[in-house]
């Protein structure tokens, strides 16, 4: 019989062993397909505090840094069936087959317990037993862990296991550790950062640049005072801050008042002239009637004030097309010619001078009026009068910009605007009158003038005068002889500025220029 009884004992125990062995290879599959048993499973009594609510994360994560183990020296509550990050003495974590253990342990009734985070006991003898293993932890295929974590395989289980690395101090990553670090399949930089990092820089960024713009605008304000605070300051100093066209309607009032002298009115016509050369202070010049008294005041007795009128209204002129229209149908242009034709002082022909050309310059209709109205023989008058040689050159030079603008239109591409404006400069018969006045002599006769820049000027004339002044050329012996002169002086100095290093100077263009006209007339 006790021999039987043995046996049966043995029996049993085998089946029992056997019962064991099952029951921890059934755990070990389920803890393969159960989520619960993830590494990065996360208790949600971890993220949730006394209160029930939930807390929040020390540095915001992303949900895609949920997926990745993350070391922390916090302790961790675990429950069973869950297998948790539990900090342990050795700073190492539970193993599959050792949680199973623990919790099939946990499941029996123990008085001697080791505490392992908040509210959950372990039994101390499997706590003793733990320490002495080696702090190791299965993981499944593809799950992320600390770069430079120590990783085996477990032959007597299957499982792979890994260890965290004890740091110099004897302490595995930190949580500062692992904000600085991003964990994946893959090892990521360290200088990385998650995107609530990025938008926290780029909040501080912008609060700085707000700071250094307020900072800014704040160091201006100390430097200049508002407009409003100058009006306030200049209106308790009886000074009071008036628009152009304001200032401009005081004027021409002063200007024309009888109770104003003379100086005053030359005062008013030489402050009009600084404000009317602004294109759209001359329109509204004109909108105020001031360009009918500047004709008025060409037929002024007094010179002075017949010189600044000419002198304003050449200003308002100047590509001003507006105006110049204006001024051609208030008669300016009749005006002009007769302060040019008659006895006037040189500064009040040098202004009326300078008005006419202003008026033509751009305005074939005004060069067809000045033909008609006989200025070219006004102006061929100023070279038989005497004192007037420095307005000779100023003759030719317009001369010569009036034949070459209407040379460089027909040369350019023609559009429907530059073909209508083509179409008047056609009926300018400027060129003809010229040669038919015999101003190929005139002009010619000026290369003998001692300034250079004048002498520049004339022979650019020639140079344009000589396909319809070149048989008149040829018979002109004391153009031959200047021409001559002209070459040996410039040769002189063109060498010394080649000399000098210069060897496109100015004066060795004067060289080419009077080099062609010879070779055109040889």
């Amino acid at each position: 019989m006790s021999r039987r009884a043995d046996l049966l004992s043995t029996a049993a125990r085998v089946n029992l062993l056997l019962l064991v062995v099952s029951a921890v290879f059934s755990w070990s599959s389920l803890s393969d397909r159960v989520p619960e048993f993830a590494l990065t499973k996360i208790d949600e009594s971890d993220i949730k505090d006394d209160s029930g609510k939930e807390a929040v994360a020390e540095d915001d994560a992303d949900p895609e840094d949920l997926e990745v183990f993350y070391p922390t020296h916090q302790w961790r509550t675990l429950r069973p069936g869950h297998l948790g990050a539990c900090r342990l003495p050795c700073d190492g974590l539970l193993s599959s087959q050792s949680s199973l253990r623990w919790e099939a342990q946990m499941g029996r009734s123990s008085n001697r317990s080791f505490l392992c985070g908040e509210g959950l006991h372990m039994p101390q003898a499997l706590a003793q037993q733990h320490d002495e293993q080696s702090c190791s932890r299965a993981f499944q295929a593809g799950q992320a862990v600390p770069a430079g974590s120590h990783v085996r395989l477990n032959l007597q289980t299957g499982d792979r296991e890994v260890k965290l690395p004890d740091s110099e101090n004897g302490k595995s990553g930190t949580r500062k550790e692992s904000r600085r670090k991003r964990l994946g399949k893959v090892d990521v930089d360290s200088t990385s950062f998650t995107s609530q990092e990025l938008k926290k820089a780029l909040a501080k960024m912008k609060e700085s640049e707000k700071a250094e713009r307020k900072a800014h605008e704040e160091e201006v304000r100390k430097k200049f005072r508002p407009i409003e605070q100058l009006k306030e300051e200049f209106e308790k100093l009886n000074v009071k801050m008036e628009t152009d066209y304001e200032i401009m309607v005081k004027l021409i009032s002063k200007f024309n008042s009888s109770a104003s002298t003379l100086d005053e009115k030359v005062a008013a016509l030489y402050d009009l002239e600084y404000y009317v050369h602004q294109v759209d202070n001359a329109k509204d010049f004109l909108a105020m009637g001031g360009l009918q008294l500047l004709v008025h005041g060409l037929n002024s007795t007094e010179a002075t004030l017949k010189e600044h009128a000419a002198f304003v209204l050449g200003a308002a002129l100047s590509s001003n097309p507006k105006v110049q229209i204006e001024a051609i149908e208030g008669g300016a242009l009749q005006k002009l010619l007769v302060i040019l034709a008659t006895e006037q002082p040189l500064a009040v022909k040098k202004k009326a001078l300078f008005a006419l050309s202003s008026m033509l310059r751009h305005f074939p209709y005004a060069q067809q009026q000045f033909l008609k109205l006989g200025g070219l023989q006004v102006l061929r008058s100023l070279f038989r009068q005497k004192g007037m040689e420095t307005l000779h050159v100023r003759v030719v030079t317009l001369l010569y910009d009036l034949i070459m603008e209407k040379m460089l239109l027909e040369g350019s591409q023609h559009g429907d605007h530059l073909e209508e404006k083509l179409q008047q400069y056609r009926q300018v018969k400027l060129v003809p009158a010229v040669v038919e006045q015999d101003w190929c002599v005139v002009v010619s006769n000026l290369l003998a003038m001692p300034e250079h820049d004048s002498r520049e000027k004339v022979l650019k004339m020639v140079e344009v005068l000589m396909a319809f002044c070149r048989e008149r050329y040829r018979g002109d012996p004391a153009l031959s002889t200047t021409l001559g002169l002209l070459r040996s002086e410039y040769e002189e100095l063109a060498a010394e500025e080649q000399r000098e290093g210069d060897r496109d100077g100015y004066f060795r263009e004067l060289l080419g220029s009077v080099n062609t006209i010879i070779q055109e007339l040889s």
